[in-house]
């Protein structure tokens, strides 16, 4: 069972962000220039769960009459102790989120349940590769569709100007592509002097002018992070603490006007073998920390929070039945968490196909009935206006017959 997490902590140096996708510079990656300059002003943010989380210890659907049965020592019930927190009649959510439940009351959080990439089997590797290429099948790891949606933005849109920004020592494969990407990573990378920097900045605009454009466009960021986050080197914490100040250096970046629009960051540890612990255990405390970087992007974010979405997905369910060590092994269906003010919320969306035997796919896990790529086809058309053909071909290739789920934004 693997319990690790992987979290960059919301710490920079001088040179504490370094660029990422392009050619490389020192420990660096330098990204292609975008030329254009912009209008639309609304930020998107993706965050990857990567081990498969138990989407129905995530939010339960108390009103199926199998759900208890089969989810057994996991199951959440509205009483009791480590009450859910009823979300309408038939789904309640764990309650390691209170946060989320108050955007969900305030219409600015919503959920979709029984939703999984087109991956059928249960190899992290391979379901981690379908969900963040955006293809149907694994072995697709040269971009990612963020990356790719990026690069499909109108030239005069913001968005595109500014970039995406890939959290992690390695940019993750989601934000990886020829779209401008900036990455901030952990200081402890090899790091370039200021006056190198200078030097090559003076090189390239004789030599490269794109790269040195790309270099400038990288260095900027870094300004924004030393403005707006001075030298502050948080240490310590659970990783739910982590979970919320990776959330809060993320937003810092994002929020202000020269800063990029598009983000995206992955955390690690959701594989639940064993001891997942239902309301009240290991399970609820990752919950919690997801739920603190909600409420930590809607503080920081400040007036960016009125048009700004946060998608939380991860690559595949976990099994409907409990195994022998009170943990959940590698399933299908699963939910996908929205969450900010631009998001039409205070509804979970679920054509739910049931937990009878008869109903659970393979005899063993919640039957998904939504494809993810519609809800985040749904998300870039409505927060990007990108077209159902650009979305069908290039940024989800071969997906033309999934169409974008409408209304998810406001």
């Amino acid at each position: 069972m693997d319990r690790s997490m992987t979290l960059v902590l919301p710490r920079t140096s001088r040179r504490g962000l370094l660029l990422s996708g392009g050619a490389a510079f020192s420990a660096a990656y330098l990204p292609k220039i975008a030329r254009a300059g912009g209008a639309t002003d609304k930020r998107l943010i993706v965050i990857v769960l990567r081990g498969a989380l138990d989407g129905l210890s995530a939010v339960a659907p108390v009103g199926d009459p199998d759900y208890v049965r089969l989810h057994g020592a996991l199951a959440l019930s509205t009483g009791g102790p480590n009450p859910a927190l009823a979300l309408d009649p038939f789904f309640a959510l764990n309650p390691g989120m209170p946060v989320f439940a108050r955007m969900f009351r305030e219409r600015q959080a919503a959920i979709v349940h029984a939703v999984a990439t087109a991956y059928r089997d249960r190899s992290h590797f391979d379901g981690q590769d379908v969900l963040e290429s955006g293809f149907a099948g694994p072995g697709h790891t040269s971009s990612g569709w963020l990356n790719r949606a990026i690069a499909e933005l109108p030239k005069g849109d913001r968005a595109a100007l500014k970039g995406g920004l890939g959290v992690g020592a390695v940019t993750p494969l989601i934000m990886r592509g020829g779209a401008p990407v900036v990455g901030w990573a952990p200081t402890g990378l090899p790091q370039a002097a200021d006056d190198l920097a200078t030097r090559l900045m003076d090189l390239y605009r004789q030599t490269d002018p794109a790269l040195a454009t790309s270099l400038a466009q990288g260095l900027g960021i870094e300004k924004i992070a030393a403005r707006e986050m001075g030298e502050a080197r948080p240490q310590g914490g659970n990783e739910a603490q982590l979970m919320r100040r990776v959330a809060e250096g993320v937003a810092r970046l994002l929020a202000p006007e020269d800063g990029p629009r598009i983000a995206a960051l992955a955390i690690d540890g959701w594989d639940t073998h064993a001891n997942e612990g239902g309301g009240g255990g290991r399970l609820a405390m990752l919950l919690g920390g997801l739920d603190g970087a909600f409420e930590a992007f809607q503080q920081t974010l400040g007036a960016a929070w009125a048009g700004t979405t946060i998608v939380a997905i991860t690559e595949f369910g976990r099994t409907a039945r409990i195994n022998g060590t009170v943990g959940t092994d590698h399933g299908t269906g699963t939910v996908a968490f929205l969450a900010g003010g631009a998001v039409k919320g205070g509804r979970v969306i679920a054509d739910w196909p049931g937990l009878s035997d008869a109903n659970l796919w393979q005899n063993r896990d919640l039957r998904a009935t939504t494809d993810l790529r519609a809800v985040l086809k749904g998300v870039l058309a409505d927060q990007f206006g990108l077209s159902a053909a650009a979305l069908g071909a290039r940024v989800f290739p071969d997906s033309s017959g999934v169409a974008p789920m409408k209304g998810l934004i406001v």
